[in-house]
C-alpha cells in the first residue's frame, strides 16, 4: 500500500511542532520559531546514518549518536550541512546542554526531551503524517483552558496567552478600549499575524472583538489562532448574558455602577498608566478597570461624545418594567438607568457637525418615541450634552435631570434651552396665578383686549421691538407706544429688577383660559 504523500502546503513547520506540544517536556537550543518545514523523521544510532540526510528532516540521535558532547555536536554539523530540520536528543544523553551554543551559531535547532529519545520520534512521525493532528491537539488543549476559566474576561484572555505562544490577545470594545489583555495585541508587527473575532451580545447585536498579535511567522499560524480565538467566543457572550441578566434581577447594580462613574469623574487612570503600573508589579497587563469592563458587560457606550436622555414618568413605575419595555423597542439608543429620581441614558455620536445640532435631532428622536403607542404611562423628557467622554458624563447628566424636573408630562426639553416654560411646570399654576394678578393689577384693569399682556409678554421674549412687531403682526410703532404706556403702568420691561417676575406672570396668566382674551 503506497502512502499518499502530504500536500506541500500542509507540512507541519518546526515552530508549528513545538507550539502544539507533542513532545513532553521539550527544551530547545538554538532558533524556536523556524518556519522550515518537518517532511521526516531518521533515527540515528551512529554519526554515519547522518551521511545521507534527507533535506527537512527531524533527526533523533540515540545509541553511540547521542552518547558524548561531541557526537551530538557532529550531529548537528551534519544537520546544517544537509538542512535538516532539527537534532531531536533525549534529556541526560551526553551532556546535550554543551551543545546548545554550537545549535544557535548554526541555526540548527536543538530540542533536549524529556523521556525517551525512540518516544519522541514516534510522536514527531504522528504529527509529521498527520499535520492537523498537532492543531486539533492545541485545539482541545484551548477548549480545556477557557471551560475551565469560566464566563469571565479577563480568565478568558489569560487562558488564550497560556495556550497561543508569542501572541498577544485583547479584548476590545467596540468603541476601541482594551478591556481585558495586552495593547499589543492592537497592532500587529508587519509581516506578522494579526487576527480579530467579532464577539456578539446576547441579542446577537456588537459585544466585543477578540484581537490577536502573534510574533509568530508561522505558515498556517493565523488560521489557527483564529480558530482558539473562536473557541472564546461563546463564553464572552455568556458573560454578557449573565452581566444583563444580574442588571435586570438587581437594577440597583446598574444604578450604583452608574453613579460611581459619575462620582470618579475624571479621576479614572487612563490604558497607558495601568500597563506601566501592572508591567511593573506582575509583567504585562492582563485586567483593565474593572468599572469599565462592567459597563461593557451591560451593553454601555464607553466612549464620547455622548448625547444624554433622561426621561420622568409621570406615575410610578416599580422597577421600570413599563419603561425599559417602551425603551427597549422605540428608545432612541443606549442604556436606559434608573439614576437621581429618573431614568437616563446616553448615545454615542459619531458625527458632531457644526453644522448638524445634534441636541435637535436626539430632541426629535426622544419627542416621535414619546408617541409612541408601546410608551403606556406619561412621560417628561430631556436631552443634553454633548458629554465628550466618561469623565464627562456626570455634569451633563444633572443638567438633564434638573431640566425634566420642569418638563410637562408628554414633551420634551434641551437642558440648554431650559425657560420660563419649563421653570412654571414644576410650579403648580393655582399657586402662582394670584401673585401675578397683584404684580399685573394696574395691567389687567386697563387691558381691556388683552393686547398689553400679550405684548409685554413677547417683548420679553424676543430681543428687539421689530422682533415683536413682526410676532405680533402689527407695525413696530404699535409695539412702541404699547411699551410706553406699559411703563406707565408700572410694567417696564426693561427694568431688571422686574423682567423676571413680569415673564413668569405673563406665563401663567396667558397659559390660563380664566385669564381673559389673549390677543395680539
Amino acid at each position: 500500500m503506497v502512502k499518499e504523500p502530504v500536500a506541500a502546503d500542509r507540512y507541519l513547520t518546526l515552530a508549528e511542532l513545538l507550539q502544539h506540544g507533542p513532545l513532553a517536556g521539550v527544551t530547545t537550543y538554538g532558533p524556536a520559531d523556524r518556519t522550515v518545514d518537518v517532511r521526516d523523521v531518521r533515527i540515528a544510532d551512529h554519526l554515519d546514518a547522518l551521511d545521507e540526510l534527507q533535506p527537512h528532516t527531524a533527526v533523533v540521535l540515540t545509541g553511540l549518536a547521542a552518547s558524548a558532547a561531541w557526537t551530538i555536536e557532529m550531529a548537528l554539523r551534519k544537520a546544517w550541512e544537509h538542512a535538516a530540520a532539527c537534532v531531536v536528543v533525549a534529556r541526560g544523553a551526553g551532556n546535550a546542554e554543551s551543545a546548545a551554543d554550537l545549535a544557535e551559531r548554526l541555526g540548527v535547532p536543538l530540542l533536549v526531551v524529556a523521556g525517551s529519545a525512540l518516544d519522541a520520534a514516534v510522536r514527531i512521525a504522528s504529527a509529521v503524517a498527520q499535520p492537523e493532528a498537532g492543531r486539533t491537539a492545541l485545539l482541545a488543549t484551548a477548549a480545556r483552558r477557557i471551560t475551565a476559566a469560566g464566563p469571565r474576561p479577563v480568565r478568558i484572555v489569560s487562558a488564550l496567552h497560556a495556550v497561543l505562544p508569542s501572541t498577544d490577545v485583547a479584548l476590545v470594545a467596540p468603541s476601541g478600549e482594551v478591556i481585558a489583555g495586552r495593547s499589543a495585541a492592537l497592532d500587529a508587527p508587519a509581516g506578522a499575524v494579526g487576527v480579530r473575532v467579532e464577539v456578539s451580545d446576547p441579542e446577537g447585536g456588537p459585544l466585543a472583538v477578540l484581537a490577536a498579535a502573534s510574533r509568530s511567522r508561522v505558515a498556517g499560524w493565523e488560521s489557527t489562532v483564529r480558530e482558539v480565538l473562536g473557541l472564546a467566543v461563546a463564553p464572552l457572550t455568556a458573560w454578557a448574558a449573565r452581566e444583563r441578566l444580574t442588571s435586570e434581577r438587581l437594577g440597583l447594580h446598574a444604578s450604583g455602577l452608574l453613579a460611581e462613574l459619575v462620582a470618579r469623574g475624571g479621576t479614572a487612570p487612563t490604558p497607558q498608566d495601568q500597563d506601566q503600573e501592572q508591567e511593573q508589579e506582575s509583567g504585562p497587563a492582563e485586567g483593565r478597570d474593572p468599572l469599565l469592563m462592567q459597563a461593557v458587560g451591560l451593553g454601555w457606550p464607553v466612549r464620547g461624545p455622548f448625547v444624554v436622555y433622561v426621561v420622568r414618568p409621570a406615575e410610578r413605575d416599580g422597577g421600570g418594567t413599563l419603561l425599559a419595555s417602551w425603551w427597549s423597542r422605540t428608545g432612541p439608543g443606549g442604556p436606559l438607568v434608573a439614576h437621581e429620581g429618573c431614568w437616563v441614558a446616553w448615545e454615542q455620536q459619531d458625527d458632531l457637525d457644526p453644522a448638524r445640532d445634534p441636541l435637535a435631532r436626539a430632541g426629535e428622536k426622544l419627542r416621535a418615541a414619546l408617541v409612541h403607542p408601546s410608551l403606556l404611562v406619561p412621560v417628561a423628557g430631556a436631552v443634553a450634552g454633548p458629554a465628550t467622554d466618561l469623565a464627562g458624563l456626570g455634569p451633563v447628566l444633572a443638567d438633564a435631570v434638573a431640566a425634566v424636573r420642569v418638563t410637562r408630562p408628554g414633551t420634551v426639553v434641551r437642558a440648554d434651552r431650559t425657560g420660563p416654560e419649563q421653570l412654571l411646570a414644576a410650579v403648580p399654576r393655582d399657586v402662582l396665578r394670584g401673585p401675578a394678578e397683584s404684580l399685573l393689577a394696574a395691567l389687567l384693569e386697563a387691558d381691556r383686549d388683552g393686547s398689553l399682556l400679550r405684548t409685554l409678554a413677547v417683548v420679553l421674549d424676543v430681543a428687539t421691538p421689530s422682533a415683536a412687531a413682526a410676532r405680533l403682526g402689527v407695525h413696530r410703532n404699535t409695539v412702541t407706544a404699547r411699551v410706553e404706556r406699559l411703563r406707565a403702568l408700572g410694567c417696564d420691561p426693561e427694568d431688571p429688577s422686574l423682567r423676571l417676575a413680569l415673564h413668569l406672570a405673563c406665563r401663567v396668566l396667558l397659559d390660563d383660559p380664566s385669564a381673559g382674551p389673549s390677543t395680539s
